[in-house]
This record gives structure tokens, C-alpha cells and sequence, in this order.
């Protein structure tokens, strides 16, 4: 019996004979020569991006994210664009739930060490969304140092606007406070931090432009070399100081000054990460998570 290959057709027979031919030749590509695969990914990358129904599917059943792996490890030229299909395949429960027994979470990871900010600004967005309502790869990633590397990425391009918001959309997903799509998110660096301790607030925009009732607040500490500790609290934004605070949102001064964010914690749940290993004994979740209702 010859072996199915797609399962799932999608509308329309040229987007569907596209997929299907690239589909085919990344799962039988072996050698994984550059030019051979590069128009294949280009198609899948643009299907992805396409949100069509049933992708998903076809790439975890075609076992094409062994492959993609392999590509992310080689470090060549395919590795952005290998990078930017993983990010948007990512976007699916049923392939955040592979990315890890695929090898695609810890070849993420090795790209964090990258100087390339758009190779970094992808990656951070696949572990971003790999982690999104998922705690067993949260829990993975954590174990597999996610938090420093992002943290370092993070320290490393304070002026990059987007790439920064990128690192701090990954610690919400990593704490389980993460949205699907955070693609509205406005961040802002607070002031009056303390010394070895960067805090972000972030807000969401509607439609319409407006905030969102809530502000999403996440701090960084350096307590010990390599050793970090991350905080993502929810408050909501209730007082008329706020309200002052916020009409500033515009003018030269771009954040909110501590002492003036009054609300009350929605959740709050605490990352730690130790750069000398994980405590052997007992419940790792208890030990690296922390949380108050």
C-alpha cells in the first residue's frame, strides 16, 4: 500500500498541489541542499502566513518538523527563513505540542546565542508562541535555560523596540500569562528600577486604538551572575493617578513611574531560573514557579 502522505486537502487545487509538491520535497530531502529546499520552505512559509485550515495537520503528519530542525542546527541560509516558518507553524496547539520530541525547541534556543536581531526577533517570537497555553513546553523550556538566553537577547538590544517586546511577550507565555496574539502590546520601560532590575509595562491597544483596562508588568533581576529571576504580574488599572499617568503616555517621559501604578494584582506568578542547575529533589513546578491568587 503506498504511503499517504497528506491526509487533509485544502480549498482551492493550486494552493492544495503547492503544499502537497512541498510538502513532499522537504520530507524527502536528506541532504538538505540550500537550493533545493529554499523555494520549497518559501511556498510553505506564504500557506502558513495564509492561515489556511488543515497546514498544521499536513506538516505533522509529513514529519516535516524533524527537518526543519535539522535545518535550524545547520546555522546556513536557510536558517531565517527555516526560523519564520517555525514561528508562524507555531501558532497551532498541534504543532507547539511536537516542537519539543522534534528537536525544533532546543535548536531555538541554540539560535539565541545569534547576533542577528531578525534571526533573534523570530526565534523569540517561535518560543513565544510555542509556550502559549502549553505548560509542558513551558516547563521544557524553562528546564532547558530559556530564561537567560532570552533575558541576555533582552539586555543586549535594549534599543530595539520590537525585538525587546518580542523577549517580554515570551516571559508572559513561559509564565502562563501569555496572549495568542500580543502583536497590539505597547511596551514601555518603568523607571526607578533598582540596580541589577529592568521593569516593563506593557498594554494592549483595541481596534479602535484605546488601551485595555489592564497593564501587564514584568520585571527582571539579576540576583546573582547568570541567575534570574522574572516576574509577570496583571493589574488593573483603577485609580485617577493612573488615569493622569497615562495622558503623559505621549509626551518625552515614556513610562509610567512605579509609585504611581495602584490596582490590584489580577495574578502574579514568578519565573526563577538558577544558572548553576535545577534542585534535584522534589517537585521541580514548585520550586520554579511561585504563585499567589
Amino acid at each position: 500500500m503506498a504511503k499517504r502522505t497528506t491526509s487533509r486537502q485544502l480549498s482551492g487545487g493550486t494552493g492544495s498541489d503547492s503544499l502537497g509538491n512541498a510538502l513532499n520535497a522537504i520530507r524527502v530531502s536528506t541532504e538538505l541542499i540550500e537550493e533545493e529546499l529554499r523555494p520549497h520552505l518559501d511556498t510553505l512559509l506564504t500557506i502558513a502566513q495564509e492561515r489556511k485550515k488543515g497546514v498544521a495537520e499536513q506538516v505533522v503528519e509529513n514529519s516535516i518538523l524533524p527537518v526543519l530542525a535539522q535545518v535550524l542546527w545547520r546555522k546556513n541560509c536557510l536558517t531565517l527563513k527555516a526560523t519564520k516558518l517555525v514561528a508562524e507553524l507555531a501558532r497551532e496547539p498541534m504543532v507547539r505540542e511536537r516542537c519539543f520530541h522534534s528537536g525544533i525547541s532546543s535548536a531555538l534556543l541554540s539560535l539565541l546565542s545569534s547576533s542577528d536581531q531578525e534571526l533573534l526577533l523570530h526565534t523569540g517570537r517561535a518560543i513565544g508562541r510555542i509556550g502559549y497555553d502549553n505548560t509542558l513546553q513551558q516547563e521544557k523550556l524553562l528546564r532547558n535555560g530559556v530564561v537567560p538566553r532570552l533575558a541576555s537577547v533582552l539586555l543586549r538590544y535594549p534599543a530595539n523596540e520590537v525585538l525587546v517586546g518580542v523577549c517580554l511577550l515570551a516571559f508572559c507565555s513561559l509564565a502562563d500569562m501569555g496572549e495568542e496574539d500580543g502583536s497590539s502590546m505597547v511596551w514601555e520601560r518603568a523607571g526607578h528600577a533598582a540596580q541589577g532590575e529592568w521593569v516593563f509595562r506593557g498594554m494592549s491597544r483595541n481596534a479602535a486604538g484605546s488601551l485595555s483596562s489592564t497593564v501587564t508588568v514584568v520585571r527582571l533581576h539579576e540576583w546573582s551572575t547568570g541567575q534570574y529571576m522574572v516576574t509577570v504580574e496583571v493589574l488593573h488599572r483603577c485609580s485617577t493617578v493612573f488615569w493622569s499617568a497615562h495622558n503623559k503616555f505621549s509626551s518625552t517621559v515614556r513610562w509610567f513611574p512605579m509609585p504611581h501604578l495602584t490596582g490590584w494584582p489580577k495574578f502574579y506568578k514568578v519565573v526563577k531560573y538558577s544558572a548553576q542547575g535545577f534542585p534535584q529533589n522534589g517537585s521541580w513546578t514548585a520550586k520554579v514557579f511561585h504563585t499567589l491568587l
